[in-house]
């Protein structure tokens, strides 16, 4: 047997008023047409669904039981309805993040964990990517926010604000080769044996371009993919490492040492996409996670916010 649901909408609005002139009011009916449809319902029913009366109606025992089970169809059938919905509507193009080897580390993941909990119907693309490029797709307007580096990012004519140093040091194994020093130049740290990033990454392809062709030969013990497994291994003794400040966590034994060359000390920016995009209050609202992750932790930290 099947029933019409605006028919048991309509029963449920007689039932809860007493009523039938009020429910069929609440349904914008007139009161012959719901009258006619609660004989209709009674019909298929097969029994009497209200008892009428001079001063209204009231359900009978069956029809205590139909408004049960209508409420709960009427429930089923509205949460089915908006979990469809939400496929039918148009959807949202996510905003599109890049940032280099350096914020993907830290800076990112946090300001990514805060936003996408906050903001739970608003996705994000990430991608890392270099200042130069990151520029470009900026500019080009196929990205919506970029964490740049100051030095490569100068005067490309897109909206930017600082976000933060971002200098690398040279980090080493406690009471190793570095014990006692404040600063090194880059030269000297090639005369040790070191671990790097891969080849590919955004930071190691950074420090090459800023060595230029003159750069000291260098014997890298291994490379890895992250920063993480990088400092790891560089705490163990197995050779120094250059990175960002930032990179590095308080509980890490490690002895540090600022970089003397001038292209080590830098500083992230939070560089704006060109088009209309770039002002909604979903960019808005991703770049102000951003910079409360850039100051939340300007020593390092845990990777991810305690929460």
């Amino acid at each position: 047997m099947r029933y019409d649901l605006d028919d048991l909408r309509l029963f449920l609005h007689i039932v809860a008023e007493g009523s039938i002139t009020a429910g069929a009011r609440r349904m914008h009916l007139s009161l012959p047409s719901a009258s006619a449809r609660v004989r209709s319902l009674e019909h298929h029913a097969g029994v009497d669904l209200l008892i009428r009366g001079r001063r209204g109606v009231r359900p009978t025992p069956a029809g205590t039981t139909l408004a049960r089970h209508a409420r709960d169809v009427l429930d089923r059938t509205a949460r089915l309805e908006s979990a469809v919905a939400s496929y039918a509507r148009p959807p949202t193009a996510p905003l599109t993040l890049l940032g280099g080897g350096s914020a993907m580390h830290r800076l990112v993941p946090r300001a990514l964990v805060s936003f996408l909990r906050a903001h739970p119907d608003v996705d994000v693309e990430v991608s890392e990517s270099r200042t130069p490029r990151t520029v470009r797709m900026l500019a080009d307007g196929e990205a919506d926010l970029g964490v740049v580096l100051d030095r490569e990012a100068r005067d490309c004519g897109l909206a930017m604000e600082p976000l933060g140093d971002d200098s690398l040091v040279v980090i080493g194994q406690c009471g190793g080769i570095l014990a006692g020093r404040t600063e090194v130049t880059y030269r000297e740290v090639a005369e040790h044996p070191l671990v790097g990033l891969d080849a590919g990454s955004s930071l190691r392809r950074s420090i090459e371009k800023n060595l230029g062709p003159h750069a000291p030969a260098v014997r890298y013990r291994t490379t890895v993919a992250h920063l993480n497994t990088l400092v790891s291994l560089a705490a163990a003794g197995i050779g120094l490492a250059v990175v960002p400040r930032r990179a590095i966590a308080p509980h890490h034994p490690l002895d540090v040492c600022g970089l003397r060359d001038p292209w080590a000390r830098r500083h992230h920016l939070l560089a704006w996409g060109t088009t209309g995009r770039a002002a909604s209050a979903a960019t808005a609202a991703l770049a102000e996670h951003l910079r409360r992750a850039a100051t939340s932790e300007p020593n390092g930290g845990d990777d991810l916010p305690a929460q």
